[in-house]
C-alpha cells in the first residue's frame, strides 16, 4: 500500500473511532443518574429493552441515533431525538422497533422527536414491515409545543399514520412501560394489541394534576389509567405483567405467530465475500474528500466475489454504473467517480462531476433496473453538475432533468450511501433524501451542502465585502482573511455528517465497514414490501 492511502486508512479509522466515541455518550440518554433513577423502578433503558427483545445474535440496524445531536442546548439537549428506533428480528421476522428514552425529559417529544417517529412509521410503511412501540412518554414537551403539535407534519401525524398502517395489513404492537399521557395516549389504543406493566405503564388522556385542576375530582395515576384498570374496568389494554421482561416475552409470542407475507421477489443467490479485502475500503477515501481515488475499487469491496459488471464503461467516465451483487442480491449500482478521467473525445473530465454524458448513461441505467425489478445502490461522492458556456450549450440542465426524472420515478427500492461530497443538483440526481431512497447512509467524511465549503464561503465573502464598502468601509487583506476563516468555519459545521444526522437528512452515520451489512438489510426491508406502482418517467426532453 501506498502512503497516501496509509494516510486515508488513519484518517478514516480516526474519524469511525471519533463517531463511535460520540455514539456511546448518546447511548447514555439523559445520563448516569437518570438511569440508575429509571432501575429503581424497575424500569430497563430503551436499548435494553430492545436488546432481550430481539432475537439473540441478530442484527439490529439503529436509525437515527445522532437525531437531535448539539440540538436543543437551551432546553438541555435531546440524545437520539428521545427515541431509539431501527430494524430488528424478532423471532425471525424483521420489525421496526420504536423504544421512547424516558430518561430523556421523561420521553417528552421534541420536534426532532416527531420528526423520527414519522420516519420509522414511513420505513414500515414502505416496506410493510410489523412495528413494535415500546411506549414512556410524558407526551409533547411543552415550551416547543407550537413546533411539534398542529402542523400535517407533526405529533398528530403519527396517530393518522396509525390508522393507515392498520388499514394497510401492518401489524402493530404497543408495550407501554411508563407514561402515555394526552394526545399520545391514542397510539397503543390505535395499535392492535396492547400490553402494559402494572405499577410503571398508565394509559391516560389527563392525570391527576390536570384532572384536578379541570373538574375538581382526586384520583391517583393508577385509578386513572393503571394496567390494572385498563385490563378489568375499561377492556383498552389487552394483556397485563408485573415485569418489563414479561411484557416483552408476550410481545415475542405475538410476532411469532404472525402469518407471512408474500415478498416482492428481488433475486438473491448464496452470499459470498468480497475477494478483495473488505478493510481496504478504510484507506480508498480521504476523510477531507479532496483526493482522487477509483470509485470502482470502493464497489469490490462491497461486492460478492469483488465481480462488478460495468454498464457502458467507456462512456460517461464520471458516473460508474454496473450489476453486482451485496450479501447475495441482485443491484444495480450507480456511483460517482472521483478521479480525473479522459471521455471519448479525449477530454479530461473532472472527477465527482456529473456531465452530460455521464447523466446520458445514468438515467439509461436506472431505467433498465427498473425494468429488470433491480434494487438500486448509489454512492454519493459528488460536486454537482458541470458548469460554464461548452457545457449549457450541450443541454447539460436537459441531460441533468432527464437523471433527475428517472430517479424520481424509480419504483424499486433505492438505498443511498454518501462517502464523500454531496453538492447542489448532484444530491438530487444521485438520490438523495428529497428523492425517496428507502434508506440513506453517511460516511463520518460525507459533507452535504449547496456547495462546497470553499465556493460558498468565497461567494459569501464577496457579498459581505462589497456591502461593507458600499457603507465605506475599508477592508484590509487581514480583515478579509478574518471573514473569510470565520464564513468557512460556520459553513463547515452545517455541512458535516452529524449536522446532517441531527436533522434526519440521512438515517445514520455508519462505519464504512458496515456498507455491506446495511445496503443488504435494507433490501430484505424492501423485499417485504406489497405491489410497487409501475414505472413511468413522465415526459422529458431527449
Amino acid at each position: 500500500m501506498d502512503l497516501e492511502f496509509n494516510k486515508n486508512e488513519d484518517a478514516m479509522k480516526l474519524a469511525v473511532s471519533e463517531m463511535k466515541r460520540r455514539h456511546g455518550i448518546i447511548s447514555l440518554g439523559g445520563g448516569k443518574k437518570a438511569i440508575e433513577k429509571a432501575r429503581e423502578k424497575g424500569k430497563m433503558t430503551p436499548r435494553e429493552r430492545i436488546q432481550y427483545l430481539i432475537d439473540k445474535d441478530s442484527t439490529f440496524t439503529e436509525i437515527g441515533a445522532f437525531t437531535g445531536y448539539e440540538m436543543y442546548a437551551e432546553h438541555g439537549g435531546c440524545p437520539a431525538g428521545g427515541t431509539v428506533a431501527g430494524l430488528g428480528y424478532v423471532c425471525g421476522r424483521m420489525c421496526v422497533i420504536v423504544a421512547n428514552d424516558n430518561t430523556v425529559k421523561a420521553g417528552a417529544w421534541f420536534p426532532i422527536t416527531g420528526k423520527k417517529n414519522l420516519r420509522m412509521q414511513e420505513i414500515a410503511m414502505e416496506n410493510h414491515l410489523p412495528v413494535i412501540y415500546i411506549v414512556d412518554s410524558a407526551g409533547v414537551y411543552l415550551p416547543m409545543q407550537d413546533e411539534i403539535f398542529p402542523d400535517k407534519e407533526h405529533f398528530g401525524r403519527i396517530f393518522r399514520n396509525n390508522a393507515q398502517m392498520s388499514a394497510q395489513g401492518i401489524t402493530q404492537i404497543a408495550a407501554v412501560m411508563g407514561s402515555c399521557v394526552a394526545g399520545g395516549a391514542y397510539l397503543p389504543i390505535m395499535s392492535d394489541e396492547t400490553l402494559m406493566v402494572e405499577g410503571n405503564g398508565s394509559i391516560f388522556l389527563a392525570g391527576p394534576y390536570l384532572v384536578k385542576a379541570a373538574i375538581g375530582e382526586d384520583a391517583d395515576q393508577q385509578a386513572l389509567g393503571g394496567a390494572k384498570m385498563h385490563t378489568e374496568v375499561s377492556g383498552i389494554a389487552d394483556y397485563k405483567f408485573e415485569t418489563e421482561k414479561e411484557c416483552l416475552d408476550q410481545v415475542r409470542r405475538i410476532i411469532d405467530k404472525m402469518g407471512d407475507q408474500p415478498r416482492r421477489g428481488y433475486d438473491r443467490v448464496k452470499p459470498a465475500a468480497p475477494t478483495k479485502d473488505p478493510n481496504e475500503i478504510y484507506g480508498l477515501v480521504s476523510v477531507l474528500n479532496n483526493k482522487q481515488y477509483d470509485v470502482v475499487d470502493v464497489i469490490k469491496c462491497i461486492v460478492d466475489r469483488s465481480e462488478f459488471d460495468q454498464f457502458k464503461e467507456d462512456y460517461g467516465k464520471t458516473i460508474v454504473c454496473g450489476y453486482a451483487r451485496i450479501d447475495g442480491w441482485a443491484v444495480g449500482i450507480v456511483a460517482n467517480q472521483r478521479k480525473i478521467v479522459k471521455s471519448g473525445k479525449g477530454e479530461m473530465q473532472m472527477g465527482g462531476v456529473i456531465y452530460n454524458d455521464s447523466a446520458d448513461k445514468a438515467a439509461r441505467f436506472i431505467m433498465n433496473c427498473n425494468q429488470k425489478k433491480i434494487p438500486l445502490v448509489f454512492l454519493q461522492d459528488v460536486t454537482g453538475f458541470m458548469v460554464g458556456s461548452r457545457s449549457e450549450q450541450s443541454g447539460i440542465i436537459k441531460d441533468g432533468a432527464k437523471l433527475v426524472n428517472a430517479v424520481a420515478n424509480s419504483v424499486v427500492p433505492k438505498i443511498t450511501i454518501v462517502i464523500g461530497n454531496s453538492y447542489g443538483a448532484g444530491n438530487y440526481a444521485m438520490c438523495g433524501k428529497a428523492y425517496d431512497p428507502r434508506f440513506i447512509y453517511a460516511w463520518p467524511n460525507a459533507k452535504i451542502a449547496v456547495m462546497g465549503g470553499e465556493q460558498a464561503a468565497k461567494t459569501l465573502l464577496q457579498i459581505q465585502v462589497a456591502s461593507l464598502k458600499a457603507k465605506g468601509e475599508v477592508i484590509d487583506p487581514e480583515k478579509e482573511k478574518a471573514m473569510l476563516n470565520e464564513i468557512m468555519a460556520k459553513y463547515d459545521s452545517q455541512t458535516s455528517a452529524y449536522y446532517a444526522a441531527a436533522r434526519l437528512w440521512v438515517d445514520e452515520i455508519i462505519d464504512p465497514g458496515e456498507t455491506r451489512k446495511v445496503i443488504s438489510e435494507g433490501i430484505n426491508a424492501a423485499n417485504h414490501a406489497q405491489e410497487e406502482r409501475e414505472f413511468k418517467v413522465g415526459v422529458f426532453q431527449v
